[in-house]
């Protein structure tokens, strides 16, 4: 009987052995550690410099080049000066940090956040503006607002207006990389709303030029924004734009502010939603081949709750 059993145990051990590894495994989670924080949008987040020196960034982007595309050519850093900006800008790369400037925003229309490209020659027109004024170029005459220092590329976070001739932007700022020897000295990334597709960056998106995806999980989108949709409504979402930019890094957008942060002194539902973060959310959208890591809108709101610190180990 013993001997039987023995048998019996055999048997079943070399059929489980038998069975294609294809048939019982799964996407494992990935971590790659890569945390990127928009940075601009509060005087009270601190200088770029104190961000870089955080320790906590792979990359910071500066938001935002609001107004172009009407002859007119200006930023908007709510309040931060102007003065030490391009020194920070060179600290952070010293330190292997991408710095990159992000074009458009969230912002009402008006005199700080006015943008469109209502023509070709509009689109040739910004590409060369933010060239010579923010990149490599240095033509004379025109104005640096951040003096010598040349961020490492620009993000397109175009949150208002028509969708028209922004594939052709890209198109011509990826061109300026045949001035760099055996580097892109012109990195494109993009930060568009969550529902997919994000209609004005459809058509850019579509060249193939953005080397990375930063998906806005957060905000007022009803289906696929975290606070209003929860996990089912980010992952659904998550699927469709790993799936159809595989060749893009996908950032997984988030904003502390809407975790539920209570006013200073009060106990609030922030580790709650780190919970939900930690044991649900991230599992999920790290098994994509493609996933790049953990973008957080913004500065101001992770100094504030210190939300960054406790999800650089988890990205």
């Amino acid at each position: 009987m013993a001997f039987r059993r023995l048998l019996l145990a055999l048997s079943l051990l070399l059929a489980c052995l038998s069975i294609p590894a294809t048939a019982t495994s799964t996407a494992t989670p990935k971590k790659t550690g890569q945390l990127t924080v928009f940075w601009g949008r509060n005087k009270g987040e601190g200088t770029l410099r104190e961000a870089c020196d955080t320790g906590l960034y792979n990359t910071v982007i500066i938001s935002f080049y609001s107004v172009f595309g009407h002859g007119r050519y200006w930023g908007d850093l709510s309040g931060h000066p102007l003065d030490g900006v391009g020194a920070d800008i060179t600290h952070c790369q010293s330190k292997g940090i991408l710095v990159l400037l992000s074009i458009g925003g969230n912002g009402a229309a008006g005199s700080n956040s006015d943008y469109s490209l209502p023509s070709s020659a509009s689109a040739a027109d910004v590409a060369d503006n933010l060239w010579n004024a923010h990149l490599g170029g240095r033509r004379r005459g025109v104005f640096r607002p951040f003096g010598d220092a040349a961020v490492d590329g620009i993000d397109f976070f175009v949150d208002r207006g028509a969708p028209d001739h922004y594939d052709e932007l890209a198109r011509r700022l990826d061109g300026y990389n045949r001035f760099y020897r055996g580097r892109k000295g012109v990195r494109l990334t993009a930060t568009p709303r969550c529902g997919y597709p994000d209609g004005r960056l459809e058509r850019a998106l579509r060249t193939g030029l953005f080397e990375r995806i930063h998906v806005r999980f957060f905000g007022a989108d009803d289906r696929c924004s975290f606070k209003n949709g929860g996990t089912w409504g980010v992952v659904e979402e998550w699927k469709k734009w790993t799936a159809r930019y595989p060749k893009s890094q996908v950032y997984l957008g988030l904003a502390p502010a809407e975790s539920g942060v209570p006013p200073d002194g009060v106990k609030g539902t922030v580790a709650v939603y780190l919970k939900y973060l930690y044991y649900d959310l991230l599992p999920k959208v790290q098994t994509a081949p493609n996933y790049g890591g953990v973008m957080i809108w913004d500065r101001f709101s992770d100094k504030k709750t210190g939300y960054g610190g406790v999800v650089k180990g988890w990205a």
